[in-house]
């Protein structure tokens, strides 16, 4: 078991900061705040000096400075399967995380943890939403913004929703009373020594540490149901139509969700996931449709997830680029169970099966046109080929993003729809997602003078 430490109990100790990036720089904050001057250390060489302060490479002197510290405190993109971290914790050196050390010094009554595979950021944004709307002080930090730890943030909070990766799973010593679990399908594997049950048992490790009460889950994925032994003492299950096996009506949609204008079905049972959060978090409003359909009145959305970005003679476009694996984009595609679909995929190959891509669109009643970018959609194209995707889907390649929306576009008017939704990473062909939907608006906007 990883003992609890958090920032509180770093003053008077030598601290390493392994991995920099956005929180490995809110760490290096945390600590001056503290009065703590910490040695950096990061696996990549030529970084610039960071406030001032020199930063050692792991592989040129920067791995034994760690080894003389008391506490490292590492990035959460440092794989805690990786060599350095093991041979730390071989010499007896605690390595911790900032989000676990922020949450160990909480009020874990009043924090709301979100993890799973796809759903998360979706679902914390609508719990910090709600809360907001009906006036309540609320953070929404972690994986899906600020980290929580940076001294930067300033102000009183009533409530704090966090999203928690796989990455910053591993580093919580401690749970809040309440966590929830949107989905779980396979990702990240390298990250986690390579290892499918070590992917599950790191992302769910959120719901089971000391402080643990009540895990709402995702009860429509039976990969989540498996595994209710790694859930924590108690489970609320809930659904996206039917309700919730607790007994209560936290799953069902009465219909207060409708002003969010958040598409699928996978949606609705996010919010649902939210709306239980806050009642778990003993949110009194939580029970009240009126209130809440009011509260859901102004969500932006987040971008990149199932964003209707724009229509052009009849076609919707929408960018979902930020589904990269199989399950997130089967429920874009849920989505529009009655419309003709261009289903745009690929991208970095990082060894996914995308047999199931095509079982799931073997169910669509309407026309599917798949189409691929590089890199790896001519392999995904081969697998859904060899798995039979069934006779309303047809498949075709192109070079680059532009062709394979004026390709989509084309074959979608008058009245279909170009989905971005690629099962795949963006990295190589562009910077990150951002970019990646530009490109895509941009191409659409193209498709105006076709």
């Amino acid at each position: 078991m990883r003992p609890t430490i958090s920032w509180s109990d770093l003053p008077g100790r030598t601290v390493g900061l392994y991995g920099l990036g956005r929180e490995g720089e809110a760490n290096l904050r945390a600590c001056l705040a503290l009065g703590v001057e910490p040695v950096l250390v990061d696996d990549a060489s030529g970084h610039a000096p960071i406030e001032g302060r020199e930063v050692l490479v792991n592989a040129g002197g920067g791995l034994a400075a760690l080894a003389r510290c008391d506490v490292v405190v590492k990035a959460p993109g440092i794989s805690r399967y990786g060599e350095t971290v093991r041979y730390l914790e071989r010499r007896g050196i605690p390595v911790v995380g900032g989000v676990g050390l922020w949450l160990a010094d909480a009020d874990r009554s009043k924090v709301l943890c979100v993890t799973g595979t796809k759903g998360k950021s979706t679902t914390s944004a609508v719990a910090g939403h709600l809360l907001g709307r009906l006036g309540y002080r609320c953070l929404v930090a972690g994986n899906i913004g600020v980290p929580p730890q940076d001294p930067r943030i300033v102000g009183e909070y009533d409530f704090w929703v966090i999203e928690v990766s796989s990455y910053q799973a591993t580093d919580l010593a401690c749970s809040p009373p309440v966590v929830a679990v949107t989905s779980l399908h396979p990702d990240h594997l390298p990250w986690h020594d390579g290892d499918l049950a070590t992917y599950f048992r790191d992302k769910l490790s959120a719901c089971s540490q000391p402080g643990a009460d009540l895990t709402i889950a995702n009860g429509d994925s039976d990969l989540i149901r498996v595994r209710r032994g790694l859930l924590g003492p108690r489970v609320q299950w809930v659904h996206a139509d039917a309700g919730s096996d607790a007994g209560s009506d936290a799953g069902s949609d009465t219909g207060w969700s409708r002003p969010l204008g958040l598409l699928g079905v996978h949606n609705r049972r996010n919010a649902a996931i939210a709306r239980a959060g806050l009642r778990a978090l003993g949110v009194p409003e939580a029970y009240d449709d009126d209130k809440l359909r009011a509260a859901a009145d102004g969500f932006a959305g987040l971008d990149s997830r199932l964003k209707l970005i724009g229509v052009v003679d009849g076609v919707s476009f929408v960018d979902d680029n930020l589904s990269t694996n199989v399950l997130p984009t089967l429920a874009a595609v849920d989505a529009f169970g009655d419309r003709r679909i261009a289903l745009i995929v690929g991208g970095h190959s990082r060894g996914i099966d995308y047999h199931p891509l095509a079982v799931g669109l073997r169910t669509r009643t309407m026309d599917t046109l798949l189409v691929t970018v590089p890199d790896n959609g001519p392999d995904i194209r081969r697998q859904v080929d060899e798995a039979g995707a069934g006779p309303r889907v047809t498949s075709v390649d192109t070079d680059d993003l532009t062709g394979a929306v004026v390709e989509a576009y084309r074959w979608a008017r008058p009245d279909g729809v170009v989905l971005l939704s690629p099962a795949a990473p963006s990295f190589g062909r562009f910077r990150d997602y951002r970019e990646r939907g530009a490109a895509f608006a941009l191409a659409m906007e193209g498709c105006r003078i076709l």
